[in-house]
């Protein structure tokens, strides 16, 4: 179930085909998904992947920005891409004490495609903590697990919820996880896609707003994960990590502002104001092509011909933006099932209980 399904929309643009990131042309999602129960441990989590084009990205690189809204989180690569403005690797979502593994898989995977063709490259692996259903100091992610993600990786739907780097994720006391959503502009307003990929694992229930209306105060009979004898940790605890794609040709300095906006669909839903969340965005543009190869040591020519969107027509980018990351952290909540890990249990928003909830706060169809 997604949130359009329930008959509440989200902001006033149309959604692509799926309602996706990879509504954007190129762009490819993949999981992998580790779920293990037994009377010793607990494991819930795994790894997703966004590839910003179909196989190697440094031979095609994007330019790319990156916005921090709070830092109590950790991220690997994005220091070249502020320095650089480029994206040369897929982007991974998984746990906090998994971020090492991931990056040198992802190492090991561009060198066996780059072989000669470059030396270095440095991965983007953003991470949020699923220490309250995972058994997050086992260090379950292993590099196969990468491996199996980047070969799940497709265009078309994308799986959302309890799935790869979203699997023990908890959002707004909600179960949490994996949530994705586009935009499509207007012939006149550029015609271009706009998609959202979330890792949703922020937020305490009371602040819960959806379509404006503030639900998160009637849906306090729903328990809570970190409401019990043991102590997990406290509401609002968590991050919430998010990519932006967009085929419209955004120089770097774009990507950045364009990063920023995810700040706003955040902010509609709940989130954005806690000290123990990592918020952390990163957004990238397909729409120049003929960027040249990340082959350090062989330069190619001199300068490139690029386009770019005037910023008279980058409002509606921002709009859709916000829209898409609003409706992808919806969509995370609602495909999220109900699971029990560790020492706590985490349920799901039911479709019915949230109609619910909308009815008695105002909302109409």
């Amino acid at each position: 179930m997604r949130i359009r399904e329930l008959g509440v929309t989200i902001g006033s643009g149309t959604p692509g085909l799926y309602n996706a990131i990879t509504d954007v042309p190129g762009v490819r999602v993949g999981h992998h998904t580790l779920n293990v129960e037994t009377a010793e441990t607990s494991i819930h989590t795994g790894v997703t992947v966004i590839e910003p084009r179909a196989g190697a990205a440094h031979l095609q690189p994007c330019f790319a920005g990156v916005h921090v809204l709070n830092g109590n989180g950790d991220a690997t690569g994005l220091e070249w891409i502020r320095e650089a403005g480029l994206l040369t690797t897929p982007i991974a979502y998984t746990n906090t004490h998994s971020v090492g593994v991931v990056r040198d898989a992802l190492v090991a995977a561009e060198r066996e495609m780059g072989k000669k063709h470059t030396y270095w490259c440095m991965p983007v692996v953003l991470e949020t903590y699923d220490g309250t259903l995972n058994d997050i100091w086992g260090q379950h992610v292993r590099a196969e697990h990468v491996q199996l993600a980047l070969q799940d990786a497709t265009c078309g739907p994308v799986q959302e919820g309890n799935v790869g780097g979203g699997t023990g994720m908890i959002c707004h006391e909600f179960k949490g996880g994996i949530g994705t959503s586009s935009r499509v502009l207007t012939a006149e307003q550029g015609g271009w896609t706009v998609g959202a990929l979330v890792q949703a694992n922020y937020g305490v229930r009371e602040a819960l707003r959806v379509a404006g209306y503030p639900v998160g105060r009637v849906l306090d009979d729903v328990p809570s994960p970190f409401k019990g004898e043991v102590n997990v940790g406290e509401p609002g605890m968590g991050s919430i990590v998010i990519t932006i794609a967009t085929d419209a040709p955004l120089l770097p300095h774009q990507c950045t502002r364009l990063a920023q906006r995810a700040s706003v669909g955040l902010a509609r839903v709940g989130g954005g104001t806690e000290d123990s969340s990592g918020d952390i965005f990163l957004a990238f543009s397909v729409g120049n092509s003929n960027l040249p190869a990340a082959n350090f040591g062989h330069p190619g020519a001199p300068t490139t011909g690029l386009h770019m969107v005037n910023n008279d027509y980058i409002s509606p980018l921002f709009v859709a933006a916000a829209d898409a990351v609003e409706e992808a952290i919806l969509n995370a909540m609602l495909a999220a099932t109900d699971l029990k890990g560790c020492a706590s249990q985490a349920f799901s928003l039911k479709p019915e209980r949230l109609l619910d909830a909308l009815a008695k706060v105002g909302w109409q169809p």
